[in-house]
């Protein structure tokens, strides 16, 4: 009798304990983060290619692509990405996450580029390169050439990340 009512005690206890929501914690979308602007395409609405970190400038980013970049990233190793692939690298201001020791988040966007393969009339590819920045994000360069530009070409060369 006298351990029922002891397991009956601790279960009640237990329950209490488990009952109610954590209130220390508020879960929020990071709107810090949001690409405001008048941007071509919404790259957030696209898969991940890869991403890094930039620990000297304290910034982080993600390169984005839509479906065809997509597809071809994750089946070949080369850069010759077929016509209709657009990239888009998105850099953010790093901040620490204040939920998690250590972790780092986004913060304000710095920049977003966009690198589009097209085909050129002689049908042979071409590449446009677009940057935006500010807040808002407003076009801040933009080149169309038969060889890729040094950034283009860089962002294209940008492996993909394993995934499952």
């Amino acid at each position: 009798m006298k351990c029922t009512g002891l397991l009956c005690a601790g279960l009640l206890v237990i329950a209490a304990g488990c009952s109610g929501a954590n209130s220390r914690v508020a879960t929020h979308i990071n709107q810090e983060a949001a690409l405001t602007g008048n941007l071509p395409y919404n790259p957030l609405a696209w898969k991940v290619i890869t991403s890094w970190i930039d620990e000297q400038n304290g910034t982080m980013s993600t390169l984005f692509g839509n479906d065809a970049a997509v597809q071809y990233a994750r089946n070949n190793s080369g850069h010759d990405y077929p016509s209709g692939a657009v990239l888009a690298a998105v850099t953010w201001s790093q901040q620490e996450d204040p939920r998690w020791f250590g972790a780092g988040i986004p913060s304000s966007p710095k920049s977003v580029e966009f690198v589009s393969v097209i085909k050129g009339a002689d049908q042979k590819p071409s590449w446009s390169y677009e940057k935006y920045e500010g807040s808002p994000l407003k076009e801040s360069s933009k080149a169309e050439a038969s060889v890729p530009g040094d950034r283009a070409a860089w962002l294209l060369a940008q492996r993909a990340a394993v995934m499952p």
